[in-house]
């Protein structure tokens, strides 16, 4: 039977939660009846890339082409092509979009390794290019060294099918770019710096060329530059962050090793993600003013395609302010000669103002047939411990959702300026409790309570606080559901270090008889999501206890890391071993650990795998919360806490250019009836806040971003 160990479920953040899908527009555009859908508007869809006529050709002669369309279709312009990213399958995979251009236009889309044979098993790709007879591009197929990028650039021969790795063993590259020859490409790599260091937004990566045939002759050619685009055979455009703004440069690199660069956008705005058109002239992406969560966002503060002329002598062209001014726009890139610019934006326009989104949950597919895998369209799932009940909360933090034998709906919700998050079931499925933090988020000076909703079931919306003072989070109970094990900062001083604490009351916590709290961990340090094991003798945890000497307090003003989960007895807190860290330093985030319903593995959220895409290509311009990466699991034994010593073997459960958090597992399949849940599966929610403003603008919610300072609508 499949999915016999279950299902783990996770959220995404930094995921639209309208989909995104992929435009163009002539170049200059007049109005929004100018922009022209590439797609067949089925799943989310982005990072477009046209194809040549000629490998068109190349690729009507596969099998499962053939019927498609002759050359003859080719030539007459009845029939083009486009490579691009779609969701559809379950994987953020490449795929071929072909488009008919009859009197009422129509696209058919075709899985790329359907069509050549290439690779199967859970994986991401990423921006496909042509480079003469073959599709070059990027795929996370092949496992890294720890804490390192598992994306390596591959080609494809599109006669033959015949695949071939082209980034060296034990390198990570991103963004490959052809030349317009045909017979190099560039990539902006780790290579230089030795690896991915642990930044979140600016890689600061190193371009370097190589030939598409051997001998590679792979040599660096620009340092500190990203999201390389050739407008020449020996002119390379890039982004690189300077000061407080990213920006779009110009490299001659006919000089070899001393390339002349200079910068083509103005500083004081942000430009990224250039796309050439020819060696003077560019498509970039830019924003043009700053903003933040709160704000009502104006024409200049959302992301635009615009087009630059790096001599100087021609005004920029601005592209999709004409068509949509009040949406954000990603990722350009060049159609027939330059005559059309295409992108990707959310499919916004289908929006009225005050709308409500349908969010759905998303069947994924899972590395390992016994797991089954889901996303949920909120954050923080927990399930019953029998499994038949399933919650969550919003991205604003505001209401709790439950799925079970009576339907989706909202169990509690909070009206004033309080956020709720992370609930957890009582493992007593019996009492049919829910517990949540209560307060302000990721804030450790304000008091932050955690209060159960007793008769969560019926909906009756009440909640009890537990605690009285100090920042509490994160609690779980004992099996029998009489205990909770929470961290807090009580005792912290004036840093705050937190601290796991038992409260033996789970029921009526610090207002209870007594009242008792039980410090079980003692230190200068942060150890929180803590998590009782179902047997009830051990709790996981992660914490920074680790953390070297020396090791900085912040990084982009958020948290640097240093996170491994560890494992304490329950009635012994003196035996306790580190589990699984991140990197060989103990550097990064290994979080929010949950075992699995036999106990026998845990999954974490963690970088593992470092990042997959350029960060700065994604929904997103600034961070809320620290992003973690991916889901991974790892198997322990249930028997002998100290067998658990630093694990060495992890395995990846999803592969994803978005930032996926907060895994929890239970032992129904995705599959079972008799999980009540499954039907969130098949259903959409809507959540609390509308996603578009008065005039037709985005907000932050189309980011998916986790809308947390207050109501952003």
């Amino acid at each position: 039977m499949g999915e016999k160990r279950g299902s783990i479920a996770f959220s995404a953040t930094y995921r639209p939660p309208v989909p995104l899908d992929i435009f163009s527009s002539p170049l200059p555009p007049t109005s929004k009846l100018d922009e022209l859908l590439m797609t067949d508007g089925v799943s989310y869809n982005y990072d477009g890339q046209e194809i040549s006529s000629a490998a068109l050709k190349i690729i009507l002669k596969r099998e499962k082409l053939a019927s498609e369309g002759k050359e003859a279709d080719v030539n007459s312009g009845r029939l083009s092509g486009m490579v691009m990213v779609s969701e559809r399958g379950g994987l953020e995979t490449l795929h071929i979009a072909l488009r008919f251009n009859d009197n009422t236009p129509r696209v058919k889309v075709f899985s790329f390794a359907d069509v050549f044979s290439t690779f199967n098993g859970v994986r991401m790709e990423d921006t496909g290019c042509i480079a003469g007879d073959y599709l070059v591009y990027v795929t996370t197929k092949d496992p890294a060294e720890r804490r390192q990028p598992w994306t390596a650039v591959y080609k494809t021969n599109l006669k033959t099918g015949n695949t071939e790795r082209l980034t060296p063993k034990g390198e990570a590259d991103l963004s490959p770019s052809v030349q317009p020859s045909g017979k190099k490409i560039a990539v902006a790599s780790f290579q230089k710096k030795g690896g991915w260091d642990g930044e979140i937004e600016d890689l600061k990566t190193d371009i370097f060329v190589m030939n598409v045939e051997k001998p590679f002759g792979r040599k660096l050619v620009i340092t500190n530059g990203g999201w390389p685009t050739w407008g020449s055979d020996t002119v390379i455009f890039f982004h690189r962050k300077v000061g407080e703004f990213w920006g779009v440069f110009r490299a001659d690199i006919s000089n070899g090793s001393n390339p002349t660069t200079t910068r083509v956008t103005p500083d004081g705005i942000h430009a990224i993600t250039p796309s050439a058109i020819n060696a003077t002239t560019v498509a970039v992406a830019t924003i043009r003013q700053n903003s933040g969560l709160n704000d009502v966002r104006a024409e200049a503060q959302h992301r635009h395609i615009e087009i630059f002329d790096s001599t100087g002598q021609r005004p920029t062209i601005p592209i999709t302010q004409k068509t949509r001014p009040k949406a954000d726009h990603f990722n350009p890139f060049v159609i027939d000669g330059g005559k059309r610019i295409g992108y990707h934006r959310c499919r916004s326009d289908l929006l009225r103002s005050g709308d409500d989104i349908q969010r759905e949950s998303s069947k994924l597919d899972s590395p390992h047939p016994e797991v089954g895998l889901f996303r949920v369209p909120g954050i923080f799932p927990t399930f019953s411990q029998d499994g038949t009940k399933l919650a969550f909360v919003d991205n604003e933090f505001k209401a709790v959702w439950l799925a079970d034998s009576q339907g989706l709906r909202i169990v509690y919700e909070t009206k004033g300026p309080d956020n709720i998050f992370s609930p957890v079931w009582s493992q007593n499925a019996e009492k049919d409790i829910l517990y949540v933090n209560s307060g302000p988020s990721f804030n450790a000076a304000k008091v932050l309570h955690i209060c159960a909703i007793p008769n969560v079931s019926s909906g009756a919306q009440r909640r009890v606080q537990l605690t009285k003072a100090f920042n509490n989070a994160f609690p779980s109970t004992n099996p029998d559901g009489t205990k909770l094990v929470f961290r807090s900062t009580r005792d912290g001083g004036d840093k705050r270090y937190k601290n796991l604490y038992i409260m033996e009351d789970a029921q009526s916590g610090e207002y209870g008889e007594g009242g008792k709290i039980t410090r079980l961990t003692n230190g200068p340090w942060t150890d929180t999501h803590c998590q009782w094991s179902p047997r009830g003798d051990w709790i996981v945890f992660s914490s920074t206890r680790d953390k070297p000497k020396g090791a900085p307090e912040l990084d982009n003003n958020l948290d640097p890391g240093y996170f491994a989960v560890f494992l304490v007895k329950a009635n012994d807190p003196s035996v306790v071993v580190r589990v699984m860290a991140s990197g060989s330093n103990v550097a990064g985030h290994v979080n929010h650990p949950f075992f699995s319903p036999d106990g026998k593995s845990i999954v974490v959220t963690a970088d593992l795998a470092a990042v997959s895409v350029d960060p700065i290509s994604l929904p997103l311009f600034l961070h809320s919360v620290r992003p973690y990466g991916d889901i991974f699991t790892f198997d322990i034994d249930p028997d002998d806490i100290k067998k658990n010593r630093n694990v060495k073997k992890f395995n990846r459960i999803t592969h994803s250019r978005y930032e996926n958090s907060t895994g929890t597992w239970t032992m129904f399949s995705t599959l079972d009836p008799n999980a009540a849940w499954n039907m969130l599966l098949k259903k959409t929610f809507r959540p609390s806040c509308p996603y578009a403003h008065g005039d037709g603008g985005e907000s932050w919610h189309m980011t998916g971003h986790l809308c947390i300072p207050k109501r952003c609508c």
